[in-house]
């Protein structure tokens, strides 16, 4: 799990599904909560960007599957990590970022992730 400590780094970016309606929500709570800091989050939407991600080193099928976010030394995280790092860079959102790495609540968070994730793309495809 990536550490942040300090709330003026530079830019992340944040690959997400603009198709998915709960995916833009989630992008719009977060800016909500992240204030006037819009310079420190990239978010790119990932539609129709396949070869992008590739370059970037991130499968585009799990790109629909994990949040990914690349830190400013390029690292891509995903899944819970990327959760993590993303939401520690706002205060509101300090403490539940360490709740959810919590090894107890992680990997079941995991799992629940998961589900919801194959259940969103299922319908997508109905």
């Amino acid at each position: 799990m990536t550490k942040v400590t300090n709330n003026t780094q530079s830019k992340l970016t944040v690959f997400y599904d603009g198709a998915c309606p709960v995916c833009v929500k989630d992008r719009r709570r977060y800016e909500k909560l992240e204030g006037k800091t819009d310079d420190k989050v990239e978010w790119l939407d990932i539609t129709g960007r396949d070869e992008e991600l590739r370059l970037q080193g991130i499968d585009p099928d799990l790109a629909l599957r994990e949040l990914h976010v690349k830190d400013e030394q390029g690292q891509i995280h995903s899944e819970l990590p990327a959760y993590i790092l993303l939401m520690s860079r706002v205060p509101r959102l300090k403490p539940l970022a360490w709740f959810i790495g919590l090894p107890i609540i992680r990997p079941t968070l995991a799992w629940l992730y998961h589900r919801m994730v194959a259940k969103r793309l299922t319908s997508r495809i109905n």
